[in-house]
């Protein structure tokens, strides 16, 4: 294992999304260990810190990436959290979900939109601002 690569993913990650990727990796652990540490090294270790995009960017092209494709709910949560940690707002979120119509159609859109929903009620109930 590179540990450099973990350990900066690592980091990526709890700056992007706090403890919530920690969550994740942690359940893959005893089922499929070399997955989780390929999701901290790749990802996160080597794309995620490369400096081209801020995290912003990068999370605003992840959260319509994940719309998109309309089967990846959690992971779309995981990120719409992670997008509103890295400096997006909800009406920016809202609006990419908007975009997505014209793109990946009304139901992946729509979809977006309710698990965005979601997230906001989440955030609303734990006293995050945004």
């Amino acid at each position: 294992m590179d540990s450099d690569r973990y350990k900066r993913g690592l980091e990526k990650l709890k700056e992007i999304d706090g403890h919530a990727g920690e969550k994740v990796i942690e359940a893959l652990k005893d089922i499929a260990p070399d997955l989780a540490r390929y999701t901290i090294e790749f990802p996160f270790g080597d794309v995620y810190s490369r400096g081209v995009l801020s995290l912003k960017e990068r999370e605003i092209a992840t959260v319509a990436a994940l719309a998109a494709l309309g089967n990846a709910l959690p992971q779309l949560k995981v990120h719409i959290h992670g997008a509103l940690n890295v400096g997006c707002t909800r009406q920016q979120i809202v609006e990419i979900m908007i975009q997505m119509a014209v793109y990946a159609g009304f139901p992946s859109a729509l979809n977006g939109t309710f698990a965005a929903k979601e997230v906001f009620a989440e955030r609303d109930a734990s006293g995050q601002d945004n």
